[in-house]
Formats: C-alpha cells, sequence, structure tokens
C-alpha cells in the first residue's frame, strides 16, 4: 500500500507547483519589503540551478555544501542537488574553520554554496588546505564581491543561466530518483567531540513529516517563519519536509536581529524553536514588564499567576474551577491577547519545542497566556522526531507519546531505543559509529528515560549526564538547569556534583538583562567580566538560586556558585552549535574554578583563552569569586 511519503523533497516540489501554481510558497523579507515567490517561481528557479549544477559535472552521490543564513538561496539548491541524486550536507554559518574543513576533508567536496563575502573568504582560505579539492563557490549576496576573481567563484545567478536551457529536464530528472536515496546529511550536535555526519534519505524525512503532521495538524494555508540554521534537523524537518508534504508558505526574516518583529508581522500558524528561543521569549516579556507601567504591571502580577494556575490544572488532567475560568478569559481580554499580539503569536496554532528539555517554567508561562506550546523529542538520527505532546494531553514532566509507525522501547539500562521509518542510513564514512548507534534495528539515544502511567515518555538526562553524589543520591543536572535559566539573568548554567557531597553551579549572566538591573540600581561597569564581578550581580544570582532551590528536594539544592567571567561559546567548543553544553570541556577548561567550588576557598584565580570565529586566539584571566548559597 502507497504512503504519502512514498515519493521524494523534488517530485513534491513539482507537484506542489502543479497544484498550486501562483499561489505565495516562500516570502523573503528585502529592504524592509516582503518579496513573494510562488510555487512555480521555486520550481522554476530550482530547475534552472539544477541543470547547472548538472552542466558543471554534477550528479548522482555528489556531496556538496551549504553555509550561510536562511534564504530562499538555500531551498532552491538544496532541491536542485538532491533532484540530481546528490547530497546536500548544510553547515552552520559560525561554524570554526577547523570544523567546516574536517568536513570538506572527509566529503571531498567539490563545489559549495556559500551566501555572502564571509562565507566565502572562508572558503578560499580552505581551498589552500583542508578544502583541497573544492572546485566551484557559488555565491548569491553580491555585496563586497566586485573585485574578486579567484577560480572557480561564480554568482548564483549564473548558474541558474548556464542551465536554463536543460531546466525543462527537471521532471525526467526527479523520476530517476528513489525514495530511500541519501538526499541530505545533517552534521550531529557533538556533545562529545567533533560532529558526525548523519545520512537521511527522502523517506526518513517525509515519513517523519507525514506522522508528525498526523498528530500535530499542518495546513497547506499555514505561514512558517524559518529563523533558525537550516544545517539544523529541527529546521530541515520544518522548512523543506513539512512544508513540501504539506505546501504550506516559508518566511524568511531580513536579518537576525529583525526576527522578532518579522515574525509579529507574518503572525504564523506554526512555530517550532529550541528551548533557548522560548526561554529568551519568556525572559525578554519579564524584563519589559519590569520597565511597563505600573497598571500594565499590575495586570502582569495578578493575572499571570491566575493563567499558570488555569495551566497547571489542564497539565493534571482536571477541569479548571470557575473561579479560574473566570480569572483567565479576562486576562485574555486584559493582558495575554497583547501578550501573544508582541511575540508575533496571535494566529499559532502549532508551536513546539525540542533539541533539548524545556524547563517547567517556561512551559507554564506560554500554556498561562495561550500558547498550545508541545514538548517534541527525537534526534537527528531519526529525522528529528519521535515523540510529541498530543491535545490535551500536554504536561511538563513528558515528551509526549510516539508519533504514529514509531515504536520506543527502553533496554535494561534505561535507555531510550527508537524504530520506525524515520531511522537514518548511518554516518558517512563511519561505519564504526553506525554500528555502536544501531543495536539489532533499534536507535540508540544516549537518553535516560521512563514511561509514565500514562504512557507518556520522560527523558531524565543524557545517559552518561545522570549524576549520582556521595551520598548516593541520583540527580539531572539538566533539569536544574533548566529552573536557573528560566531566571531572566541567566544565560547560561552547568551544574557539577558527580560523586561529590552537594551540587554547585558555575553560572553565566546574561549580559544586556543584567546590565539593565545595574543601569537601574546606577552601577557602573565596562565589561562582562567587570559586570559578573560585582558584588551586587552576586547578590542578586544568589537570591534566584535561593529561591530556586526552595522548589527542590533538600539533597539536591545548589549549595555553592560562581559567575564565570565569559560566556560559554560554541567557538571555545564549550557549546555545541545547538547551544548544548559540552560537559567534559567544560570541566577540564574550567578545572580550578570547579575544585574552588568544593573547597572552602572564597575566590580563585582562573586563566583561559578564547577563540575568534577566524581562528585568532587570546588569553584572558582573572579572580572569579565563590558564594555559598543558604
Amino acid at each position: 500500500m502507497s504512503k504519502s511519503y512514498d515519493t521524494t523533497l523534488p517530485r513534491l516540489l513539482a507537484r506542489n507547483a502543479a497544484a498550486h501554481g501562483r499561489r505565495t510558497a516562500l516570502r523573503e523579507k528585502e529592504w524592509g519589503i516582503w518579496q513573494s515567490h510562488s510555487w512555480e517561481d521555486y520550481l522554476r528557479l530550482t530547475s534552472e540551478f539544477a541543470a547547472g549544477l548538472k552542466s558543471l559535472g554534477f550528479g548522482p552521490g555528489d556531496v556538496i555544501v551549504l553555509i550561510g543564513d536562511n534564504r530562499p538561496e538555500w531551498l532552491w539548491a538544496e532541491l536542485a542537488i538532491q533532484a540530481l541524486g546528490g547530497i546536500a550536507l548544510g553547515l552552520y554559518q559560525d561554524a570554526p574553520a577547523e570544523e567546516i574543513g574536517y568536513v570538506f576533508e572527509l566529503t571531498g567536496a567539490r563545489l559549495v554554496v556559500a551566501e555572502d563575502q564571509e562565507q566565502v573568504d572562508k572558503m578560499l582560505d580552505l581551498r589552500q588546505g583542508a578544502a583541497a579539492k573544492l572546485e566551484y563557490i557559488v555565491y548569491h549576496d553580491a555585496k563586497g564581491m566586485a573585485s574578486y576573481d579567484e577560480p572557480g567563484l561564480m554568482h548564483f545567478d549564473r548558474v541558474r543561466e548556464a542551465g536554463r536551457a536543460e531546466a525543462h529536464r527537471f521532471g525526467e530528472w526527479i523520476e530517476e530518483r528513489d525514495p530511500d536515496e541519501v538526499c541530505l546529511i545533517a552534521t550531529t550536535s557533538g556533545t562529545t567531540g567533533r560532529p558526525k555526519l548523519a545520512m537521511l534519505s527522502h523517506r526518513n524525512m517525509l515519513s517523519m513529516a507525514a506522522n508528525l503532521g498526523a498528530v500535530d495538524e499542518k495546513r497547506a494555508s499555514d505561514e512558517f517563519v524559518s529563523f533558525l540554521p537550516l544545517a539544523w534537523m529541527g529546521e530541515q524537518m520544518m522548512a523543506v519536509a513539512s512544508a513540501l508534504l504539506f505546501g504550506f508558505c516559508v518566511n524568511f526574516p531580513e536579518e537576525p536581529d529583525t526576527v522578532q518583529n518579522d515574525i509579529r508581522e507574518i503572525g504564523p500558524h506554526v512555530i517550532f524553536s529550541p528551548p533557548r528561543v522560548w526561554e529568551n521569549m519568556a525572559a525578554t516579556v519579564r524584563v519589559k514588564i519590569l520597565e511597563t507601567t505600573p497598571f500594565k504591571r499590575w495586570c502582569y502580577n495578578f493575572f499571570m499567576p491566575l493563567g499558570e494556575a488555569h495551566a497547571d490544572a489542564l497539565f493534571a488532567g482536571r477541569r479548571p474551577g470557575l473561579f479560574l475560568r473566570l480569572g483567565r478569559a479576562l486576562g485574555q481580554l486584559l493582558l495575554f491577547r497583547a501578550l501573544k499580539d508582541n511575540l508575533g503569536f496571535s494566529r499559532v496554532r502549532s508551536a513546539s519545542t525540542g533539541g533539548a528539555a524545556l524547563g517547567p517554567d517556561t512551559f507554564r508561562f506560554f500554556h498561562a497566556i495561550g500558547v498550545n506550546l508541545k514538548q517534541i523529542y527525537g534526534q537527528t538520527e531519526i529525522a528529528g522526531i519521535s515523540c510529541i505532546h498530543r491535545d490535551g494531553e500536554v504536561d511538563f514532566t513528558s515528551v509526549g507519546s510516539p508519533i504514529p509507525e514509531t515504536e520506543i522501547i527502553l533496554s535494561e539500562e534505561g535507555e531510550i531505543l527508537s524504530r520506525s521509518a524515520a531511522v537514518f542510513k548511518g554516518y558517512f564514512k563511519n561505519e564504526k559509529a553506525t554500528a555502536e548507534t544501531m543495536q539489532d534495528g533499534w536507535l540508540r539515544s544516549g537518553d535516560a528515560g521512563f514511561f509514565d502511567d500514562r504512557g507518556r515518555l520522560v527523558v531524565i538526562d543524557r545517559l552518561k549526564d545522570v549524576m549520582q553524589l556521595a551520598s548516593g543520591e541520583r540527580f539531572s543536572p539538566q533539569f536544574l538547569e533548566n529552573k536557573l535559566k528560566f531566571s531572566p539573568y541567566v544565560r547560561e548554567a552547568v551544574v557539577l556534583g558527580h560523586e561529590r557531597d552537594f551540587a554547585a553551579a558555575i553560572v553565566c549572566i546574561d549580559f544586556d538583562i543584567v546590565g539593565r538591573f545595574a543601569e537601574s540600581r546606577m552601577l557602573t561597569y565596562t565589561t562582562y567580566q567587570d559586570l559578573a564581578a560585582k558584588p551586587e550581580i552576586y547578590d542578586l544570582i544568589h537570591d534566584e538560586i535561593a529561591a530556586i532551590n526552595a522548589q527542590l528536594p533538600e539533597a539536591q539544592r545548589i549549595r555553592r556558585f560562581a559567575l564565570l567571567y565569559k560566556e560559554l561559546d560554541a567557538d571555545d567548543g564549550e557549546l555545541t552549535r545547538t547551544r548544548k553544553v559540552r560537559r567534559g570541556v567544560v570541566s577540564e577548561r574550567y578545572g580550578a574554578l570547579v575544585e574552588g567550588l568544593y573547597s572552602k576557598a572564597s575566590e580563585v584565580a582562573l586563566k583561559t583563552e578564547i577563540q575568534y570565529q577566524d581562528g585568532r586566539v587570546r588569553g584572558m584571566s582573572g579572580t572569579i569569586a565563590l558564594r555559598g548559597v543558604a
């Protein structure tokens, strides 16, 4: 029996162009104006680029790299590559040269689609070393490129023009494609070292999209804003697989700094973001409330607790009482509707988060204002999704139930294992890692979990990250970190305590928000390091941690903390590109600080190095205070 995903991504593009024609498929904001591209335009531009690639000698099995911000050209290029039987490989635009060089060495890629001058410069440098096989660098933002004359460097439109005469053969090429062909390589998060390259087929991506849509509806009339890196599997599953399968419109913001305003202008029906985005939005609202008029502040302080109590009742499976229903209805008129509109969520129907656990306080906040936010769970190797909350069964402890055609079991060690048509084809040129990840047809997640009494999956933490105090008490550092990050003043946190007497935390402040706090208290400061060292800021974070401790079991409370003099950074290897903490790197780099937290010292002198995107390194040093929490 044929299924909706027994096809390929380029064939879906052709189907949508035939069915929807002049309806808008893509929209990009340029110079303050939204520029629209119909499904017919989408197909035409993709066909021309595909023919252009073919004229350059590219075809089945060739790996082509894409790097840059979210732009329509990325999708045109990706679908063109796949139409020829090639494999698209997306890289994060801020990835360091070493990581990019590793990918080029491994794949032997001969062509890259690089957005602009910044990315082109990276590629030209790499071509002298790790990317020696790189023949062509295709760019689509010509600003600053007028004087460039390197071999193989060409504009995106030049490739299209070269293929225009043969673009009519696109229909022939896509009929030669098989749903089980590898069409995409996605880099894994790499919390333990260099990223691995997961190979995914058309069937992998489309089966996931179809089964997710079966329980979280997507419609052809929907609007979606693509603002997270297209190299991330989560964005691929929405802006590519789901958009092509269901035919909805994908919108691209003008710049990263304009995302919030652009979302508000579009009013998307579907939004998917990792926890850090939801946490930042909630924190921004709370900060703005502190600066607003007394009446608005009163409305927030009065109605938000009612909204959260209403949400808690629904989470617990109870019908809220009359007082809560009336309070929330009034809050909707006076507060929640305006908050949703300000965030751009006035039309949101499908809101979800994934990539890491979202703290319960952030979950509660969005449900209080009327955003039906759902947790999803999955990994790159299963095309992004294996579980999601169902409507009416949302809670903040679980990640919901498996989507259709997905099986999930637990190993004897409590590891989450998955099996479905979305499970990847293996790691590119890494059979050993593939064998370690696949176990008798089951995908090993590396996560520890269990099923609750309603059959919903609860993810505890990474199996290797679950910690045990010296007393034998087990705890999840990720859970405590999420509690800390709900504070608007905390940007990032790393909780320690394995085989120690108590839990401790290394905290990175949110420079902008803590800076506003300092200014409101007439505290002068110059740099991040200066601000993080101030006793008044230590007092502020102490009080935040004390409030969190009051909600925790005695044994799991955070007893000591330090404010790091810099933010954790992916360029320094401390975070993955999706902002997951690399605990091993942090523990090694800040070993003196970790030991200091478990001593009787009141401060520690720390030296480290920071690395810029261009590869330059400089030393950094300072004295960091160590503070106890009563």
